[in-house]
């Protein structure tokens, strides 16, 4: 019995000191296992320039598609998606009156361009109020629509962009902007389609192109 208690207390005391170590290791640190626990990653800063511009804020000029030249074709898809129309701007005319009318702005900007339908069905120019049709980009990113201010009291004879493009037939139409003379300056026109693709062509600072004479002789009459 006394052999019983004693081996008894042995072992109490034994697990006691055990226990009282491995606290000691805890506590101290000596011996304790290293921690697996990695700091929460740190988000990176946005840079500057991958703010986006608010909307309504002019943009950089050079944002987009690439301009063409005066002259230069592009391929587009006509109003609500049906045929091929293929645009050439061909001249562009600066005019401080058209024919009794003034600007409003300082000047007047007329553009002319040669349409063709490239498809088996007619094409027209998709048009302002389903978010297409033509529109100037001034140097400092700003669209200003087609027949703006005073222009829509300009009218050319020959020059008719209403309507579809038969298939095979070309056409002359003509676009004119009611602008400042900074606006006119180094600007560029552009033009949405049918499926909200945009085409960009940059605008000579002076009056150029083969319609020239006509265009301005139409103006001063």
């Amino acid at each position: 019995m006394r052999k019983t208690l004693l081996a008894a207390v042995v072992t109490a005391a034994t697990c006691l000191a055990l226990t009282a170590c491995q606290g000691g290791a805890e506590a101290g640190g000596g011996d304790a296992a290293p921690s697996t626990t990695r700091p929460l990653p740190t988000a990176p800063a946005t840079p500057a320039s991958a703010t986006p511009t608010p909307a309504g804020e002019p943009g950089p000029t050079d944002a987009g598609p690439a301009a063409l030249d005066l002259g230069e074709p592009s391929r587009t898809v006509g109003a609500r998606t049906v045929g091929i129309l293929e645009i050439t701007p061909t001249s562009v005319v600066y005019a401080d009156e058209a024919a009794g009318a003034t600007p409003q702005s300082g000047v007047f900007a007329v553009v002319t361009m040669k349409e063709k339908s490239l498809s088996a069905n007619p094409a027209a120019e998709e048009l302002p109020a389903t978010g297409g049709g033509w529109e100037w980009l001034t140097p400092d990113g700003r669209k200003i629509p087609a027949g703006n201010g005073n222009a829509g009291q300009v009218a050319l004879d020959g020059y008719d962009s209403s309507g579809p493009v038969e298939p095979g037939a070309t056409r002359m139409g003509a676009k004119v902007f009611d602008l400042t003379h900074a606006q006119a300056r180094s600007g560029r026109i552009v033009y949405t389609d049918g499926v909200q693709a945009s085409y960009r062509w940059k605008m000579p600072a002076d009056s150029t192109g083969p319609e020239v004479a006509d265009v301005e002789g139409q103006l001063a009459s």
